[in-house]
């Protein structure tokens, strides 16, 4: 309203045509107020401010500063918050080819008055006309490219900022599940070496125990053995433990010393002490292997001789070190009672994964002539090993 008064005393508006002032107020009141619901009602309001901007023109009540940044504002509110993208295109085409229909109509119904205008001492290439008419054109072309152009690029703005948001969350989710994985990789890790390095020792100090209960009376010396075997067993399991929390509380800690392929005919002397026929060969040429390799071939023949001293009832043991081309085999069989096996348990899903982590198989079962039997092959590249 103030920009309509500033233009009534500047004599911009004062023509015999002109309508009551409390219309050209109202006419500027209907082209801006509008804006106010621009975000909500996007192409709503830039109909609304076209209409009343042309009509305000046509009652020759449009004062034009506040006008022009109004109808401006709408298209550029259009393209940068209009919803449906291909209805905001349109529907702003739309109004700037009016608007550009409207410019031409108003200049031909004005075509006298521009030329009664002209200066006398008016100097030029190109008629009055044309020269105004061009120069019209240039600067609206300006103006509602603008206000296009400004509004799509404040979209484009707006879009990729949200998808950076939108990957931004995605990747703090990930993250998310990916320490939470870690965690239960960590429990399940922990679990496992815990399963490997008790069980062994307490089955060996059950058996002897077994054992020295039995020979108390009938054979003291063999029980006194035995006892001295479940003290040594004991004493390693302790060890054992000790080493292995050592090594967890370690970041990147994996291998445990005392807990790789060198050591594993100590588990087979172990059960040897238990009263069992054990047999241990190493075949093919060793070569140094990565530790990870030597600490999962130690803990499956831990985990075979301790299924057998549990579960097997059996009287002999064999394990068979295989040095392959590429491949590291373990092959634990024994000649126990060979029922099914059990995929439930701790032993066998710790070979498992021991095994697939390193991409190899894995096999277990009864054996055709009485027994069970478990061969786990572990690639390794010969030119990598190292220790």
């Amino acid at each position: 309203m103030l920009n309509v008064f500033v233009t009534r005393s500047a004599g911009v508006l004062a023509t015999e045509h002109a309508p009551a002032v409390a219309e050209q107020i109202a006419w500027s009141v209907a082209t801006t107020l509008p804006l106010a619901w621009r975000r909500k009602y996007p192409e709503l309001v830039a109909v609304v401010v076209a209409v009343a901007f042309v009509g305000g023109q046509l009652r020759l009540a449009q004062e034009q500063q506040i006008a022009s940044g109004a109808l401006f504002a709408a298209i550029y509110t259009l393209g940068a918050w209009g919803r449906n993208r291909q209805r905001s295109r349109v529907l702003r085409l739309g109004i700037i080819a009016a608007m550009f229909l409207w410019l031409n109509v108003a200049f031909f119904m004005a075509h006298d008055e521009i030329t009664a205008a002209r200066q006398p001492d008016a100097s030029g290439e190109l008629p009055v006309i044309w020269s105004f008419l061009l120069f019209l054109m240039i600067v609206n072309v300006g103006f509602f490219a603008f206000g296009y152009l400004m509004g799509d690029a404040v979209w484009q703005s707006a879009r990729r900022q949200h998808r950076l948001e939108s990957q931004a969350a995605e990747l703090r989710a990930a993250q998310g599940l990916a320490e939470e994985r870690a965690v239960i990789d960590e429990r399940v890790r922990i679990a496992r070496e815990l399963h490997d390095v008790v069980a062994h020792h307490v089955s060996v100090m059950g058996i002897q125990a077994s054992a020295s209960r039995r020979a108390l009376d009938r054979d003291p010396a063999r029980a006194r053995d035995a006892l001295v075997t479940i003290e040594e067993s004991a004493r390693t399991a302790v060890d054992e433990l000790r080493r292995m929390l050592g090594a967890l509380r370690a970041p990147s800690a994996e291998v445990i010393a005392g807990a790789d392929l060198d050591h594993a005919g100590d588990l087979v002397e172990s059960a040897r002490e238990t009263g069992m026929q054990t047999h241990f060969e190493v075949y093919g040429d060793p070569v140094p292997v990565p530790d990870s390799v030597s600490m999962a071939a130690y803990r499956i023949v831990q985990e075979a001789v301790t299924n057998t001293l549990k579960h097997a009832g059996a009287a002999a043991l064999d394990v068979r070190i295989r040095y392959l081309a590429r491949e590291l085999e373990i092959d634990v069989s024994d000649d126990g009672r060979g029922g099914p096996a059990t995929t439930g348990g701790m032993g066998l899903i710790g070979m498992r994964e021991r095994v697939a982590i390193h991409g190899g198989t894995l096999e277990y079962g009864p054996r055709s002539g009485g027994g069970f039997r478990v061969r786990a092959r572990i690639p390794y590249a010969r030119e990598l090993a190292t220790r």
